[in-house]
């Protein structure tokens, strides 16, 4: 199974690790690495990631991965990363649906 990251996943993963980068750039690099790891084990487990409950559909899930919500599809030969999102925020079902 292959991952596809998708601009908006791309960029908001890029917006955090700048953000944490003002204050500590070996952990936002340390974040950084992190998601990207915890992603490539979606390959072999798929499913690991709870649904998200805002979609309730088994296709939609999230990895959380301190406070921010990794949001991904699955589909027939693709694991899609729609959005990475701070659990505090709300999640605009326009990014990801």
């Amino acid at each position: 199974m292959r991952i596809i990251w998708s601009p908006l996943s791309v960029d908001r993963a890029s917006e955090i690790a700048d953000y944490i980068a003002r204050d500590k750039p070996a952990a936002a690099e340390k974040w950084v690495n992190t998601v990207f790891s915890k992603v490539e084990h979606l390959k072999s487990s798929p499913e690991i990631g709870r649904i998200v409950p805002e979609i309730n559909d088994i296709r939609f899930r999230e990895l959380i991965y301190g406070n921010y919500r990794i949001i991904y599809r699955i589909e027939k030969n693709q694991i899609s990363i729609l959005t990475i999102r701070h659990c505090k925020q709300l999640l605009p079902l326009n990014e990801i649906i």
